[in-house]
């Protein structure tokens, strides 16, 4: 085998992968924790789909905490310390909110489907009822894919150095090999073909009929057309390249390398995908908006109305006013203007 071949895998483990994981743990902490107490705290009573968005952001927030334990473990040359129950946990908390993200944007364009193709029916899908249904539903799922996963992932001890495999690295023999493409059939495929028929029906419809151009269905469909983006761009590179990884694996050559590399970029690719979940939180709402851009509407209202300099002027103005009252509107102005808007 080429020795640049492994070169380049042992790069990629080395650099390519920490710096990726510690981007999507910043973003996807602040992002997730924001979302979460805007929901939790600023939009009651929720919705079906205010259910399926909490929860969707739920399972972006327990991936991002495994992440640290990544970032060591790729900084520290692939040297896993913390035994293998947590090899074990860390690396199926990715699946699960794999495919959970998958199956909670399912639910959401489903859902989006039925507002614009049945709108008679909008009302009652909204109802709290769907969304907690929905989200079970996606939780007993999602756990029993991954379940599998649990006896396939476990360290691997050799020449004194204790790593923790990635599913895909760590299967071996034909069962486990049919077990990724169920996974990958059911996880993913499926759920891709539902979604592409959502955006198809909404498409069709919003061409014809007086509300077309209606706020609601126009938010369905860029709701459905961006979800549709997750799957293409996050979803789809992961499950080829595992599927790939999975069956050349074992054999010695440099085609085996390439596609590990190609596998290894693929990795945080999908975990890109809680980025695109915090646009689809600002796409599914206004409310949402209103109550995120709130958050620093008071700090940018001052900024814009206090420009720089003006607290000395502030200082002038109070001194000069204890000796000449009559400046006093001035700077009961001043005093207004530092007040947010209700």
């Amino acid at each position: 085998m080429d020795p640049t071949c492994s070169d380049v895998d042992r790069l990629m483990n080395r650099y390519y992968l920490p710096v990726a994981y510690s981007i999507i743990f910043i973003v996807g902490l602040v992002g997730n924790i924001t979302s979460i107490s805007i929901y939790a705290t600023k939009l009651r009573p929720w919705k079906s789909s205010s259910i399926i968005l909490v929860n969707l952001a739920l399972t972006d927030l327990l991936y991002v905490l495994s992440m640290p334990f990544l970032i060591h473990y790729y900084t520290n040359q692939e040297a896993w310390m913390l035994g293998d129950f947590m090899c074990r946990l860390v690396r199926s908390g990715f699946h699960l909110n794999l495919y959970g993200s998958i199956l909670f944007l399912t639910c959401l364009a489903v859902f989006r489907f039925v507002v614009v193709m049945k709108p008679l029916k909008a009302a009652q899908v909204q109802q709290k009822l769907w969304g907690v249904a929905a989200c079970s539903a996606v939780w007993i799922v999602a756990a029993a894919k991954i379940t599998p996963m649990l006896t396939v992932i476990s360290v691997d001890v050799k020449d004194n150095k204790t790593s923790c495999l990635d599913f895909a690295s760590s299967m071996s023999g034909r069962g486990m090999e049919w077990y990724g493409w169920l996974l990958t059939a059911l996880g993913f495929l499926l759920p891709l073909v539902v979604v592409f028929m959502c955006y198809i029906g909404v498409a069709k419809e919003l061409e014809k009929g007086p509300d077309a151009s209606s706020p609601a269905r126009m938010r369905a469909r860029r709701v459905t057309v961006l979800i549709l983006v997750v799957f293409v761009t996050c979803f789809l590179p992961y499950h080829v390249l595992r599927a790939w990884r999975i069956k050349i694996q074992g054999c010695a050559s440099c085609m085996e390398e390439i596609v590990h590399a190609a596998y290894i970029i693929s990795r945080p690719l999908a975990g890109f995908n809680t980025f695109f979940n915090l646009a689809l939180y600002t796409l599914s709402g206004e409310k949402f908006r209103r109550a995120f851009l709130s958050a620093f509407h008071c700090q940018r209202r001052l900024q814009r109305t206090v420009p720089p300099g003006i607290h000395d002027v502030a200082i002038v103005q109070i001194n000069v006013n204890s000796t000449f009252p009559q400046f006093s509107p001035a700077s009961h102005e001043f005093h207004q203007s530092q007040q947010c808007p209700a």
